[in-house]
């Protein structure tokens, strides 16, 4: 599953950062990591960005950008 597809409440661990080039190194540096417990905050009302928290801080994400962070072990 990838992160855009996660339900709001729930949280899951990073597998896999995709991507290419400068937008990979830039959701690696903002913390988006493999082995790293994510879970999504809130959802703005069109539906996008998405609100996660990691690390202990809060982050938004374009879904755009979300497709490309594969997840496992929801909960």
């Amino acid at each position: 599953m990838t992160l855009d597809k996660l339900p709001i409440g729930k949280s899951a661990v990073i597998r896999q950062v995709s991507g290419e080039g400068a937008l990979r190194r830039h959701m690696l540096e903002m913390g988006l990591t493999p082995h790293t417990h994510v879970s999504v905050r809130k959802v703005a009302p069109m539906g996008d960005p998405i609100q996660l928290e990691l690390r202990g801080y809060e982050l938004t994400l374009r879904l755009e950008d979300a497709k490309n962070i594969m997840l496992e072990g929801e909960k």
